[in-house]
């Protein structure tokens, strides 16, 4: 008998990182205990070098970005959009104008991008080291990028604690050897700087909290190569080490004269700023020797893509899986002590609307109207009043594993849509699929709002074009008063603006 799709190896799947520093693109196949890589692209964009004192994108740093994806594009071709995805990191958190460069990469890349937090950012990281180095020692794995520095304490397959800091090997390298120019008093200040954005960390993750550390990706790799290749050490990186290589740095004088076996081309240029970050993490926490580490963020998006893909396939929406984000949900509702029997029925009517006016909508925008039912009163915990506001707020900057900033902020406009006039959210209405998402938890509110077991089938929505109908029993008008009257002014909010008409026959 063959074995069950979602236990068998799986179609090739993209992970697409859009790094400060790096581009990089992994195609790979997961199955059972087995990853196996089929290609990997990587090309230095320096799309974090093209911030302005502003925080915005130059032009030809967006080009430069624009033209990559378009490259990493063609190798796309024939990929099912369920089988890739494309996350950007810190220099896109960080972008004023990150929107404008966003509708333009999706354009040229022909996929959607997600922007994830930083502590996503490092959820994910140590999915891809825990995955491809596994190992039961509590461990401590950092990643140090173009503009910002993961660190993560695990243990096994499990992230314990996973921050992520604003520093990394181009943005120091910017300020602090700006013209390529080594020089001491540049390192001391580089140090200095690294170890003020690191001083939270020292007690977190202390010495006394992991058995062995790993570097992974970028930085790390490119050091320990120099290490290995100039015979300095095994290619573990050690506090000796590095200070053989700063010392290279500083008889080299410059970065376009500093030539080490093992250090690319490509390297140069952030070469002092990685050092600087390396050396104060090895003198703050204690760090003997890291060693560079199997995996990284875009082998732990292919993981994370591929465990979606296994609870898509075996279970139906709502019941916790193998997504990450059914059990950020339940937590979040945990922790805002959300009335989850309430939460369910307003589930359940909201998803019988949907089906009946969208039965053609991906599973995407499905599950995204079950996540708002779920959360849409977690703003409850701060103040009833306006409480779609706080849930909004809540759910747009709360860190929930498995989402990205982008989901998190369209989340929380369906919810702050939830009640009130829909003005405040006027241009996500122009997106179909949102009004109708919209409209369909609305009347699931005011249905439920008695809070007591409802009747699936006593409420009927029909589409007709741009026309919602809502049918409701003729005995309504004397037994639910207070429903109708609702139903009545939901009419009237619909009347005054968002792209849909509501009509009542009761």
């Amino acid at each position: 008998m063959n074995p069950p799709r979602s236990h068998a190896v799986s179609p090739d799947l993209a992970a697409i990182d859009i790094g400060s520093n790096s581009f990089r693109l992994e195609i790979g196949q997961v199955s059972p205990g087995r990853y196996k890589r089929v290609d990997y692209v990587k090309e230095t964009v320096r799309l974090g070098a093209g911030l302005d004192a502003d925080g915005m994108l130059t032009e030809d740093a967006i080009v430069r970005g624009l033209n990559c994806l378009s490259r990493l594009q063609q190798r796309l071709a024939g990929f099912s959009p369920a089988h890739v995805r494309a996350v950007a990191t810190q220099t896109l958190r960080e972008a004023r104008n990150r929107d404008l460069f966003l509708a333009r990469a999706q354009t040229v890349l022909g996929y959607p991008i997600e922007v994830i937090s930083g502590r996503e950012e490092a959820r994910l990281i140590y999915a891809g080291v825990a995955r491809l180095q596994p190992s039961d020692k509590p461990r401590l794995v950092i990643d140090i990028g173009g503009r910002s520095t993961e660190m993560i304490l695990g243990q096994g397959r499990s992230p314990l604690r996973a921050e992520s800091f604003q520093v990394g090997s181009v943005s120091l390298s910017m300020r602090y050897f700006p013209d390529g120019r080594f020089t001491e008093q540049a390192f001391r200040a580089a140090q200095v700087a690294a170890g003020a954005e690191f001083e939270e960390a020292l007690m977190p993750f202390a010495r006394r909290h992991w058995d062995e550390s790993l570097g992974s990706s970028g930085t790390a790799g490119a050091v320990s190569q120099l290490l290995a290749a100039s015979g300095i050490t095994d290619g573990a990186i050690t506090p000796e080490g590095l200070r053989w290589c700063i010392d290279q740095c500083l008889k080299a004088g410059r970065a376009d004269r500093l030539s080490l076996p093992g250090l690319k081309d490509d390297r140069r240029a952030v070469i002092g700023g990685g050092l600087a970050i390396l050396y104060t993490l090895s003198t703050h926490f204690g760090i003997d020797s890291l060693q560079p580490a199997r995996g990284a963020l875009r082998q732990g998006v292919i993981f994370d893509l591929s465990e979606r893909l296994d609870a898509a396939a075996g279970r139906s929406l709502g019941t916790p899986g193998h997504d990450i984000r059914e059990a950020s949900v339940a937590d979040l509702q945990r922790r805002y002590e959300v009335d989850t029997a309430q939460a369910r029925r307003v589930t359940e009517v909201a998803t019988t609307l949907f089906n009946a006016v969208a039965p053609d909508a991906d599973r995407a925008a499905q599950r995204e109207l079950v996540w708002a039912c779920a959360l849409h009163e977690m703003g409850m915990m701060v103040s009833h009043h306006d409480h779609h506001r706080h849930s909004a707020y809540l759910l747009g900057n709360v860190d929930a594993a498995g989402f990205s900033q982008s989901q998190q902020r369209r989340l929380a406009e369906l919810v702050l849509a939830q009640r009130g006039g829909l003005r405040k959210v006027e241009a996500r209405l122009t997106e179909p699929v949102f009004a109708w998402q919209v409209i369909c938890l609305r009347l699931a509110i005011i249905k439920c709002h008695a809070r007591s077991p409802v009747d699936l089938t006593a409420v009927q929505l029909e589409r007709r074009g741009e026309e919602a109908i809502l049918s409701v029993p003729s005995t309504w008008e004397d037994t639910h008063p207070r429903t109708m009257f609702l139903l009545g002014e939901e009419v009237k909010a619909w009347e005054r603006g968002g792209p849909l008409r509501l009509r009542l026959h009761a």
